[in-house]
């Protein structure tokens, strides 16, 4: 006899898998997705409005209403994403995104920041940013960003030796001349870094043509080498990084499609294995519960033994035996 309240005639998920899926469904929706966008866009707007101290005094208490709301929901969606990854956690914390979205959750519920109206207000701008979860390329130029610091940071440091050895040469030959712009080095620094955009550099050739004519080779050599060479570097390497994270994004599209494919494979062939040993122990339960009945004993007849008819059949014999002597 099969028992109805055997587990393995059923199928039952884990409770924490069936959370998992559940909650993956829910966060995969292109509907939450679009609600959590719509969150931040509105999130927005009201850190926007609350500059307007006309509106803030008519309408505070609604202001302050709208924002209670809006943390709440992120954190309904943070709890979600945790909850999508409740059957493996340390993939949730795998992915910046979740640790970012995370971070500025949190941050808003400790005492210091919410008593810090700058911190506060500084941490709901940061909700801004994570519009680039939803918006692929954005997403990628941020990626881009990120991967060209170290670079950038190269860039910075020979900026700055360029900087400050033309800033001291130009203090050496234009400080008497004219003190305004390189009367020391933090002015001359100051002007050089304006010159580097190209603005007023008409007005610095014409004022350094008048000290000597040996300056155009000052300002020529100058914007060359800050305003053409470097920024072009730059850009390089903002462009290569940000061909690196396409092709980083190209590559996780592609191992999470790969990844869902095997796990779709993985959990048919599973259940088809679960399949196959529910079956199989059907057969085994139903295999001994005939053999139980076979074996079950039959009641007894009751019948004299045969020795004891032999017995009395010898006993008479014996006893007409003596009648007759």
């Amino acid at each position: 006899m099969t028992d109805p309240h055997d587990r393995t005639t059923t199928d039952r998920r884990p409770p924490r898998r069936a959370l998992a899926e559940w909650a993956r469904a829910v966060t995969e929706a292109r509907w939450f997705a679009v609600t959590v966008f719509a969150l931040i866009l509105t999130n927005a707007a009201l850190l926007g409005v609350e500059t307007y101290s006309a509106l803030v005094t008519g309408w505070g208490g609604w202001l302050r209403l709208a924002e209670h709301l809006c943390l709440a929901a992120f954190t309904v969606e943070i709890l979600l994403r945790a909850c999508a990854h409740a059957d493996r956690p340390r993939d949730f914390l795998r992915d910046p995104w979740n640790l970012f979205d995370l971070a500025v959750v949190v941050s808003a519920f400790l005492p210091v920041v919410r008593e810090n109206g700058t911190i506060l207000r500084l941490l709901r701008l940061a909700r801004v940013l994570r519009t680039a979860r939803f918006l692929p390329q954005l997403r990628v130029f941020m990626v881009a960003v990120g991967r060209s610091l170290p670079g950038t940071f190269s860039f910075l440091l020979v900026g700055a030796l360029l900087l400050y050895v033309y800033a001291m040469v130009g203090w050496v030959f234009f400080a008497d001349h004219d003190p305004e712009h390189f009367g020391s080095l933090g002015r001359a620094v100051l002007t050089l870094f304006l010159l580097m955009t190209l603005d007023g550099l008409g007005d610095a050739v014409r004022a350094g043509l008048e000290i000597s004519r040996w300056s155009i080779v000052y300002y020529a050599s100058y914007v060359l080498l800050a305003s053409f060479v470097l920024v072009n570097v730059l850009i390089g390497v903002v462009i290569s990084s940000l061909d690196e994270a396409r092709e980083t994004e190209r590559e996780q599209e592609d191992s999470a499609r790969a990844q869902a494919a095997e796990g779709g494979t993985a959990a048919d062939g599973g259940t088809a294995a679960e399949d196959e040993l529910r079956a199989r122990i059907l057969a085994a339960r139903q295999a001994l519960d005939a053999l139980e009945s076979t074996l079950r004993p039959s009641p007894p007849h009751r019948q004299s033994p045969p020795h004891r008819h032999v017995t009395s059949r010898a006993a008479q014999d014996s006893s007409d035996a003596l009648s007759s002597r």
